[in-house]
């Protein structure tokens, strides 16, 4: 009885494993795609950003993408093709934005809403 509620469970897991994946690739490719891929897989994610600031331009919901899958400054320039620096600066603005305060971890704010 164990295997058929573990294989459906191991099934599960190993899509969820293939969609961040394919999310992952299309943020490391800067994809067009990414907003739309992430907004049907994590749904909560942008209505959660929505209610804290509604204003929210496309441009800065996918830089809140990449710093919700954890992606470094270095990773997130490489991908956009900045500077560091210039992520930096987003990163602030973001923070600013949301209301993050200064001493709080970004990266950690982000896996928790």
């Amino acid at each position: 009885m164990k295997n058929r509620k573990t294989e459906p469970n191991l099934e599960d897991l190993n899509q969820k494993i293939l969609v961040q994946d394919e999310i992952m690739a299309l943020a490391k490719a800067n994809s067009p795609r990414l907003l739309n891929k992430f907004r049907l897989v994590h749904p909560d994610f942008f209505k959660k950003l929505s209610a804290i600031q509604p204003a929210l331009k496309n441009s800065e919901l996918i830089f809140c993408i990449y710093l919700k899958l954890n992606m470094t400054t270095k990773e997130i320039a490489t991908c956009i093709f900045v500077t560091p620096k210039a992520i930096q600066n987003r990163k602030n603005r973001i923070r600013k934005k949301l209301n993050i305060p200064s001493e709080f971890d970004i990266y950690k704010w982000f896996n928790e809403i």
